[in-house]
């Protein structure tokens, strides 16, 4: 993976670490903070009016972490829209009990980032998104990489019928401290200390990758927001965007692959996703869709 702002060479400084400049006041101009913290998985068990997902996910174990390997595609989005793709490291099955989960992906915000541009992000919540934030926003997660900045462009960018690029995710439990690393390729980016939850301290009960996208106009005409590359899962390869190898660690602290894969989708005519098995793919999932479309209003 590149990123825009090191693609001349540029570098830090040895003891230091790109950080994207953020205000609240930009976040204030764009879209409310409720609405910028407005991000739910398919666990979450409260009522998410505006979210729709297309998702691979297992659950109902103990897992350490996930890992898997995303296309980056640049979808059209409309409006204080949001879409993303995604890897959802979350605890615990009892809705009674508040969700925690730590996430990593590309996002394309435009109502943040003044383009539409695929960006890193880093995401934590430990009680079901009533709190938490994305990337460096709030004390939370401790970056190490002088490597990569989150928020920070992607580069390149899958193209339609055209070559594929990709980024891999792996989300990790550390066995001594309980702290979860977050890896983007080879590059180690950081961690979100244990002490940031209660039920991740300990171990997960589910991992999900896939796409999401956010619309607060969702309940009148539906969005015209993309999920992916804006095309649906039967398109395959080069043409839908894809989700492969995916693993989950256990308790022997290994990468395995993803035994029961199951999937969801919210709303099956706006979004779709697909999976299966190959040799050299392992599981995977095609996913995404264009929202609006004849059969999608």
């Amino acid at each position: 993976m590149k990123q825009l702002w090191n693609s001349r060479g540029e570098s830090c400084p040895n003891g230091t670490i790109p950080i994207r400049r953020t205000t609240a006041g930009d976040i204030l101009k764009s879209v409310s903070i409720s609405k910028f913290r407005m991000k739910y998985s398919r666990k979450d068990g409260r009522d998410t009016p505006g979210h729709e997902h297309a998702i691979g996910y297992v659950a109902g174990g103990k897992f350490y972490g996930g890992k898997a390997i995303f296309s980056v595609w640049e979808p059209n989005v409309t409006g204080n829209d949001f879409s993303l793709s995604q890897i959802w490291v979350s605890s615990p099955d009892d809705p009674d009990r508040p969700l925690n989960t730590v996430e990593a992906g590309w996002h394309v915000y435009p109502s943040i980032y003044k383009d539409s541009l695929p960006r890193l992000f880093a995401f934590w919540t430990p009680d079901g998104y009533r709190s938490g934030c994305y990337d460096m926003l709030c004390p939370g997660f401790i970056q190490t990489s002088q490597k990569y900045c989150l928020g920070a462009a992607i580069d390149p960018i899958s193209t339609y019928n055209g070559q594929q690029f990709e980024v891999a995710f792996l989300i990790s439990r550390d066995t001594k401290s309980g702290d979860w690393w977050l890896t983007v390729g080879s590059e180690v980016m950081g961690y979100w200390p244990a002490t940031l939850f209660t039920d991740l301290r300990d171990h997960a009960t589910s991992v999900e990758y896939g796409g999401e996208v956010f619309s607060g106009t969702l309940g009148g005409a539906h969005t015209s927001t993309q999920m992916g590359s804006g095309h649906f899962p039967d398109e395959g390869f080069g043409k839908a965007a894809y989700v492969r190898n995916l693993r989950v660690i256990y308790e022997d602290n290994m990468l395995n692959d993803v035994s029961n894969l199951q999937t969801f989708v919210d709303k099956a005519e706006c979004y779709g996703v697909r999976n299966g098995y190959g040799d050299d793919w392992g599981n995977y999932i095609y996913f995404g869709g264009p929202g609006y479309n004849p059969n999608c209003q």
